[in-house]
């Protein structure tokens, strides 16, 4: 059974048609004129795979990075969405890519960044879909037949691996607390994979663009999951795809060469823009920070549901 259901209503449907109307970013309680440039750029992205394989994937562009900008660009590979966040907050952190969730919940939280980059998918779309697999070989033909067995989230932050699915549960009647004998945070997409795999969940929530690219197709590449050993129950509407974001205390004309040397990685060097997504995605897109306002309105909604039921 492959069901789907509406996720935020009006603002998912803007998702799909691209992005919000712009508006004006949220104000910044830094002032950016008498900003210094570091000496040195920190670049964070959440892994999404086990470690090397985001070093092998994310050095190249670091390195790309440190040559446009005359600055050294270093990689790190943040142990969750929140160390992100608190990066970001703390001003350790330059430029990070984020997941929808965790990007809404650093602007929520005050952190003083702007979102400049968006992915796109390789059909042009620029969001994607959470989703709950379980085993192909399993009894279990909708999430109503797993009760008492035992739920694999990805992180509190992660929009398909978490805040999605509890907002989809939500809709279908269930209290996931209640309703799985446990429900265990994985720590990434691939991990949740690899639980549903060895038996430890009977199902998992991770990110799917369409039949042919998801985190699923990714392990299968790599030689660590086979796509057909797996059934989706439920797929979300689209969410809005991914951002990357700097911190406007930053110098605004670093700000300015930062937007436009990623946003020119994939002409100037396509074979390290091919690498990062396996050559299923097309150039990233301009974004800004209105885009993500639905996912606020989110992870706002599914917070208040974990307040009641706690």
């Amino acid at each position: 059974m492959h069901s789907r259901r509406t996720l935020l209503g009006a603002g998912a449907g803007l998702a799909a048609t691209g992005l919000l109307a712009p508006r004006p970013a949220r104000a910044q309680a830094t002032k950016t004129q008498a900003a210094k440039a570091p000496a040195e750029l920190v670049f964070a992205i959440i892994p999404a795979e086990n470690a090397s394989g985001v070093l092998e994937r994310w050095s190249p562009f670091t390195d790309y990075l440190s040559r446009e900008l005359g600055t050294k660009v270093v990689l790190r590979i943040a142990s969750d969405y929140a160390a992100v966040i608190e990066g970001q907050r703390a001003g350790n952190i330059h430029i990070a890519s984020y997941g929808p969730a965790s990007f809404a919940r650093a602007l929520k939280t005050g952190a003083p960044i702007e979102a400049f980059c968006i992915k796109v998918n390789q059909d042009g779309s620029k969001g994607y879909h959470s989703v709950f697999y379980v085993k192909k070989d399993s009894p279990y033909k909708k999430v109503e037949d797993l009760k008492g067995k035992n739920l694999g989230l990805v992180d509190p932050n992660s929009t398909s691996g978490n805040n999605v699915p509890r907002f989809a549960l939500n809709k279908m009647g269930i209290n996931p607390d209640q309703f799985f004998d446990k429900v265990i945070y994985t720590g990434s997409h691939e991990n949740a994979i690899i639980a549903l795999q060895q038996g430890t969940v009977d199902m998992v929530a991770n990110w799917w663009n369409n039949a042919e690219e998801s985190n699923l197709r990714r392990m299968e590449r790599k030689g660590m999951a086979k796509y057909d050993d797996f059934r989706i129950l439920y797929t979300s509407d689209l969410i809005v795809n991914s951002p990357m974001a700097y911190l406007t205390t930053l110098p605004a004309e670093l700000r300015a060469a930062i937007r436009s040397a990623v946003l020119a990685l994939p002409q100037k060097h396509p074979d390290v823009f091919e690498h990062l997504y396996d050559g299923k995605a097309q150039p990233w897109a301009p974004v800004d920070n209105a885009a993500y306002q639905p996912v606020i309105e989110l992870i706002t909604f599914v917070d208040g549901l974990r307040r009641q039921k706690s």
